[in-house]
């Protein structure tokens, strides 16, 4: 018997082809799971929803992981690094957003 590549093929609909725009993500685990929470927050606004939640594998999670980490690694090495602003720490909102501070 020969030996075939498998290949997976893979669909992309024009509706998730999109996107989400997420600037917030929450993440929890079990000792079974991991779930991603990517939630869009916007300034001033008190309440924020859950656009799109993932439920993983710890060994997906972790695939994930690195995945993440090989492309940001890419990402910088064409276009320098990335720069992460600084949140004070007692905040608990990301990014400067939150109360009504004018």
């Amino acid at each position: 018997m020969e030996n075939q590549e498998q290949q997976l093929s893979i669909e992309l609909t024009p509706e998730i082809a999109e996107g989400v725009y997420s600037n917030l993500a929450v993440i929890s685990h079990s000792n079974s799971e991991f779930v991603v929470d990517f939630i869009r927050i916007m300034p001033g606004t008190p309440k924020a929803n859950v656009k799109s939640r993932i439920i993983l594998t710890p060994e997906h999670a972790k695939r994930l992981l690195f995945a993440l980490q090989d492309n940001v690694a890419k990402f910088e090495k064409q276009n320098g690094k990335i720069r992460i602003g600084e949140t004070p720490t007692n905040s608990p909102f990301p990014m400067g957003f939150g109360g009504g501070e004018a």
